[in-house]
């Protein structure tokens, strides 16, 4: 009988602690406790009061001892009964990896690694696992080397993470990136067969109508076989003949088929030569829509259990690839209504290219004849002579606004010509300030006209400046129907800059954003009339910018407006080859 000194060693260490005092020694290879040698004694009593996971393996036939801390390490397949028996035995599926590294440690050589993996059975099947390790010789009294001391750390759920984090990061990419769904398709593939030691082998099926689906890739099978049809039909809620799926396809949900093997017979993949057992079948789809975009089947690694991270990884990987899609076909879709609002656009602006040229032919044969009468109005009668009057008014009016359309459509087209030349645009600014003096004074508002010189021929086009001038000048007189409208312009900053001020109606801040839009007019807004096109600002600007200049408006509701138009010195911003000498 040994006594309480000769099992100290023993004392202590939680849940080993007591199966090592409960365990018969005399039965194994290291005999009782009180014949252990000092090393070993010593070795023990350090392993047992450790909380890292610690091992020993004692003797020629590596006897083994460890810690409450291995114990997850063991599983339920190896512990208790490994503990006190040979390594060899316990660990005979990694023993061809370890049983090297013992013998180069029992003759003193040390060993350590980083994530190494070793295919364990100790919950009931193979399985994939990882660990940081290091074997250290355990020397005896006699200087020799006795045993061989363990100290891991198991890593598994950290490296797999880790390779599933970057498969996740790949289709997350790819999500954002992908220019086409035929893209989405392939490019999944190509990342899923990246990882086939997760993924055994990946089927994506593209959906063809409501209960039919397509195989777009895969990998793992060959493309047409037992387990890889090219096609899936579901009809009346019956599961195709290979995969069970009617489940998945009338309620979203993922289906899990456990009899992979009797199915389809032996699939192995690429990373372990165990035959699949389990597959899972996910939808591709966006939640809560009618239809799906596909179904995604995956073999599940016959090296790892199907637990809730496993679960969690295969969802993660459908939605990214629906994501993907889904992306894809926003896109597409926006790209088609872009491509059907631009042959809208042109269609309108053809119209009214053609609309304003039928328009203007029977104007200007109207505008001669009435001008004529006009010139010999003596001999008409007062009435008619002011109903000829009106009628030419209106009728010059008309033809303004077709020409407004005509030029706009013109430059909306890329059809306009401009002739860039230097101007005194101070003097040609106020020459055509000018034409509006005698309505300013009729309907008794102040007209301030302050054009300096600005110091340097401006090069403008001369049509497109007269067309800025009154579109602004006539938009100020307008809605201006007491006060003032004032026009400036200045040198400013290496550029001419006009100013026209009115002190009239305002611009609710709210119309603002909308102000140069075409076709846009700012509701109950009084003014003298209500006629206009409501492309006078938008005609403004696009021939400012013509000008490489800018345009922009000030405002204050009931106080009035001011516009700014801002044109650049000099010719090195205009186009060289509409760039004209002087013209008188």
């Amino acid at each position: 009988m040994r006594s309480a000194s000769d099992a100290s060693c023993l004392s202590g260490g939680g849940t080993m602690g007591r199966f090592m005092r409960e365990r018969d020694w005399r039965s194994t290879a290291v005999g009782p406790v009180e014949n252990w040698p000092q090393s070993l004694r010593t070795s023990v009593s350090i392993l047992l009061e450790s909380k890292f996971p610690m091992y020993i393996a004692w003797g020629t036939e590596y006897i083994q001892f460890y810690n409450d801390g291995y114990l997850p390490i063991l599983g339920s397949s190896k512990h208790p009964q490994a503990l006190g028996i040979s390594t060899r035995e316990t660990f005979r599926e990694i023993w061809p990896v370890i049983g090297p590294m013992f013998e180069e440690v029992r003759r003193g050589q040390a060993f350590g690694y980083e994530d190494f993996l070793m295919s364990l059975e100790r919950n009931g099947y193979l399985e994939e696992c990882y660990f940081t390790f290091s074997y250290s010789p355990i020397r005896d009294e006699t200087s020799e080397v006795g045993g061989v001391m363990v100290t891991t750390t198991e890593t598994t759920a950290r490296v797999i993470g880790e390779r599933r984090l970057t498969m996740i990061g790949d289709l997350a990419a790819l999500a954002s990136q992908a220019e086409s769904e035929s893209d989405i398709w392939t490019e999944s593939a190509n990342i899923l067969r990246r990882n086939p030691a997760d993924l055994a082998f990946c089927l994506l099926y593209r959906a063809t109508g409501a209960q039919s689906f397509t195989l777009e890739q895969c990998g793992g099978l060959e493309k047409g076989s037992s387990g890889a049809p090219e096609t899936l039909d579901f009809e009346d809620g019956a599961d195709d003949a290979g995969w069970p799926l009617a489940r998945l396809i009338s309620e979203r949900q993922t289906v899990f088929v456990d009899d992979v093997l009797p199915r389809f017979g032996p699939i192995v993949g690429a990373t372990w030569p165990d035959p699949v057992q389990t597959a899972v079948a996910l939808p591709i789809g966006k939640p809560g829509a009618e239809s799906l975009y596909g179904i995604l089947i995956v073999g599940i690694s016959p090296r790892r259990a199907l637990d809730e991270q496993y679960r969690s990884f295969l969802s993660l990987v459908a939605d990214h690839i629906a994501t993907g899609i889904g992306n894809v076909r926003a896109y597409e879709e926006e790209r088609r209504r872009g491509e059907a609002l631009a042959e809208l656009d042109k269609a309108k602006t053809e119209f009214f290219s053609n609309v304003s040229h039928e328009f203007r032919t029977p104007l200007t044969l109207m505008l001669g004849p009435l001008e004529e009468i006009l010139k010999d109005s003596e001999n008409l009668a007062p009435k008619h002579r002011d109903d000829v009057a009106a009628a030419h008014r209106n009728s010059l009016r008309l033809l303004k606004l077709v020409n407004s359309l005509l030029d706009f459509s013109r430059i909306e087209a890329g059809r306009i010509q401009a002739a860039y030349s230097p101007v005194d645009l101070a003097a040609l600014t106020a020459d055509l300030c000018s034409n509006f003096r005698a309505a300013m004074d009729a309907a008794g508002l102040q007209f301030v006209v302050d054009c300096a010189p600005v110091g340097e021929p401006v090069y403008v086009d001369r049509e497109m400046w007269e067309k800025i001038v009154l579109n602004l000048v006539s938009n100020a007189f307008k809605f201006t129907l007491q006060g003032e409208i004032e026009v400036t312009l200045r040198k400013a900053d290496g550029a001419a800059e006009l100013r026209v001020r009115d002190t009239g109606a305002g611009i609710p801040a709210e119309e603002m954003p909308r102000l140069f839009e075409r076709f846009h007019r700012v509701p109950n807004t009084e003014g003298r009339t209500n006629e206009g096109s409501g492309i006078g600002l938008a005609l403004v600007q696009e021939l400012v910018r013509l000008h490489g200049g800018t345009v922009r408006a000030e405002s204050r509701l009931g106080e009035g407006s001011m516009f700014i138009v801002t044109v650049p010195l000099g010719k090195a911003h205009l186009p060289a080859d509409h760039v004209a000498p002087d013209q008188t």
